[in-house]
């Protein structure tokens, strides 16, 4: 779930500008960090479909709500890479939530932001982004994140038949070489809490830490749990096998958000339009569509 480039012109003029840069950079160390404070709630009796005009949301598009996501959006979150389809978990509850919003479908556009820089300070080119990010405290410094829409536990994928596909515990895996991917919850509970004697291996995306899976770089790979069931039926052909589930802090359950620049109040907005979800049992009902129930999966400890 990730990707970018560079470019560099040498000369005398580049110099100069490195010049200019590293004053101005020195001068506005001097000065104060304004930090932008998280949006205020909405107003008190305001609904869904009101709260943008109401408390003057300003979108990135006119009348048109702009949703971001990864490319490629991976299953079960959407179907056949195609965001706009509506299938999909993560599809499916964007387009009930812009529903609620008052947005028709015809009114709702998908722009392209990878999972790395979506959580990256600054201005944004959407007004939200779904892609099972995590809401962590350090993450929430720089952007703002709804209220949880989905509780994620991780997952452990091994290959069937492997000497770790028995395991049961995290010292089961003591001597695994385990990956995940960069940037993602998944890559911390594997390092904080599968003590493996070997340094967990880093991919840019999950399609990467899946091959060196079934190419044999790696003995155990760790995802969220909805993902390990996909990658387990589609992707390795019947040689994968979800080893065990467990949550990435104790006592705690990790929750994906809806992501947002930093002090946007439309984060307000979205959080009636969760509420009124759940209430009337449609953010359940979605769930139940798009991911996988199986609970018969051991927790590790």
């Amino acid at each position: 779930m990730s990707r970018w480039s560079t470019s560099r012109r040498p000369g005398v003029l580049a110099k100069v500008v490195a010049v200019a840069t590293a004053s101005l950079l020195a001068l506005g160390a001097c000065a104060p960090a304004k930090k932008k404070a998280t949006a205020p709630p909405p107003s008190k009796g305001t609904t869904p479909a009101s709260c943008i005009s109401k408390d003057k949301v300003h979108l990135t598009k006119a009348a048109v709500l702009t949703v971001a996501t990864d490319a490629p959006a991976f299953e079960p979150w959407f179907k056949k890479n195609d965001p706009t389809n509506g299938k999909g978990f993560e599809s499916a509850v964007a387009y009930a939530v812009a529903n609620e919003l008052g947005f028709v479908r015809s009114k709702v556009t998908w722009v392209k932001e990878s999972f790395n820089n979506s959580y990256a300070p600054g201005p944004k080119n959407f007004d939200f982004d779904i892609n099972q990010i995590s809401i962590t405290p350090k993450r929430a410094e720089k952007v703002d994140f709804s209220d949880g829409y989905y509780s994620a536990a991780q997952a452990v994928i091994v290959i069937k038949g492997s000497k770790y596909a028995s395991a049961r515990s995290f010292a089961d895996l003591k001597g695994a070489t385990v990956g995940a991917q960069v940037g993602t919850t998944s890559l911390a509970a594997a390092q904080d809490q599968i003590k493996s004697d070997q340094q967990v291996q880093i991919y840019d995306d999950t399609s990467a830490a899946t091959q060196a899976l079934k190419n044999g770089q790696l003995d155990a790979l760790v995802v969220d749990l909805p993902t390990a069931f996909y990658i387990t039926a589609a992707e390795m052909g019947g040689k994968g096998v979800i080893a065990g589930q467990f949550q990435p802090t104790s006592g705690q359950t990790e929750q994906f958000g809806m992501l947002f620049e930093k002090g946007n109040p439309l984060v307000g907005c979205v959080n009636l339009a969760l509420a009124d979800l759940k209430k009337n049992g449609a953010l359940h009902q979605i769930q139940q569509k798009w991911l996988s129930s199986d609970v018969n999966i051991p927790v590790l400890h």
